[in-house]
């Protein structure tokens, strides 16, 4: 950081950490705890599409490389687009594989980031479920990592609610899962993952 960034109060950017990512399987003990929400065995790397042979060709890697896994059972990563035009790599584990499932997404990253591809990077996710009320209701959640700032915030849409988010629930697990990982405190920066694969 110069001279003109502190006196212009402007500071930098968190560098991306994917360690972080294996602090997930502590903090879901902790949010299963605190919440009763439990993982559902997917998550996802979401990424920003880019044309090109070279990341064609690190896409196909990477999907080799998780799909070799002779311990994973159901079916193979599979790559996915959404509705906003980004990409997504998602993989698919029992649900009480959680530390493989981030072994996963910690590959996948790792791979984009050592081939350059690291601008293209935009978050990870881990899905869960839990009920609510009397208990009969389902619910989902998702922890999102965001890569450019190495810190984790929550999403909970809500049932049967287009575009709506429990922003309650969000704030009663971010308050659980201090302790446990780096949560992103900017609000503001806590984005809306409509329709993620792996959600």
């Amino acid at each position: 950081m110069g001279l003109l960034d502190i006196l212009l109060g402007r500071s930098k950017p968190a560098a991306p950490d994917l360690d972080q990512l294996f602090g997930l399987p502590s903090a879901a003990v902790t949010l299963e705890a605190a919440t009763g929400f439990r993982p559902t065995g997917s998550g996802a790397v979401c990424f920003a599409t880019v044309e090109g042979a070279a990341f064609t060709q690190t896409h196909r890697e990477v999907r080799a490389l998780l799909d070799a896994d002779a311990g994973r059972e159901g079916p193979p990563v599979e790559l996915t687009r959404d509705d906003y035009g980004y990409s997504w790599l998602v993989s698919r584990r029992s649900p009480d594989e959680l530390p493989d499932l981030v072994n996963d997404l910690h590959a996948v990253n790792s791979a984009m980031e050592a081939d350059g591809f690291g601008p293209q990077l935009l978050c990870s996710l881990v899905g869960f479920e839990g009920t609510e009320g009397d208990g009969d209701r389902s619910r989902r959640l998702a922890l999102v990592y965001l890569y450019k700032r190495g810190t984790f915030y929550p999403f909970a849409p809500l049932p049967g609610r287009p575009e709506r988010r429990d922003n309650a629930l969000e704030l009663r697990v971010k308050a659980a899962l201090t302790g446990d990982l780096r949560m992103e405190e900017d609000l503001g920066r806590w984005f809306p993952v409509w329709g993620a694969p792996g959600l």
